[in-house]
């Protein structure tokens, strides 16, 4: 199994800066590895309209177009101007698209650090949750 710390490498080296006017493309890589142990990288997009979306989307994106849909662990980190690099957790909206591609990805880990991961059901907890409400 891939270690965090080259999950980490792997989204890292797909980052590559570009700015837009007020607008960044590609200062956050994801790398994410399947069951099937293929890996699979992508870079944001953001948009003045609200267009663009994460490097987890990015990465999702290819992994769904090799046919695959179950992720065993994902990574995103952000590159700032002096070349530091930072782990990001998912958003909310990444964290619900993983879910929402594959039931299973419930369990996905996601890395927190070199050493640390976390389970998506961790950062989704009320995915399955709702309540009526009587009149």
């Amino acid at each position: 199994m891939v270690t965090n710390s080259q999950l980490i490498k792997e989204a890292a080296s797909v980052i590559s800066t570009k700015q837009v006017g007020e607008f960044t493309i590609g200062n956050v890589g994801s790398a994410l590895i399947t069951a099937k142990g293929s890996i699979y990288r992508g870079v944001c997009i953001d948009t003045s309209s609200s267009m663009g979306f994460c490097a987890e989307h990015n990465a999702i994106g290819s992994m769904i177009t090799a046919g695959e849909y179950r992720i065993a662990k994902i990574v995103a980190v952000y590159q700032d101007e002096q070349g530091g690099v930072y782990i990001l957790s998912p958003c909310g909206r990444c964290r619900e698209f993983m879910y929402q591609i594959d039931k299973e990805n419930l369990e996905t880990q996601v890395v927190l650090d070199a050493e640390s991961v976390v389970p998506l059901r961790e950062l989704l907890p009320y995915h399955d949750w709702y309540k009526k409400i009587e009149p």
